[in-house]
């Protein structure tokens, strides 16, 4: 899972012009001041890195770093 949240973290970086060494598994992307919007558009370049999809269901309730990861664990594991 580390390496999942190392290149969750350079995405999110470089969509939201963070730090992605501050970004952790608790960061919410409220913290981030990221809006729907962008945590649609996160989570799809997130699928299509990883040839996944995740649920539409899932994303609405998604609001940290960590469940992200983990639905990206969970499909590639």
């Amino acid at each position: 899972m580390v390496k999942i949240l190392a290149r969750v973290s350079e995405i999110l970086a470089e969509h939201l012009n963070l730090d992605p060494q501050k970004i952790t598994l608790d960061t919410t992307f409220a913290e981030l001041e990221a809006d729907s919007l962008d945590v649609v558009e996160i989570v799809m370049t997130l699928e299509d890195e990883y040839n996944i999809e995740i649920p539409d269901e899932q994303v609405e309730k998604i609001e940290a770093v960590g469940q992200v990861v983990e639905a990206i664990h969970a499909q590639v594991a």
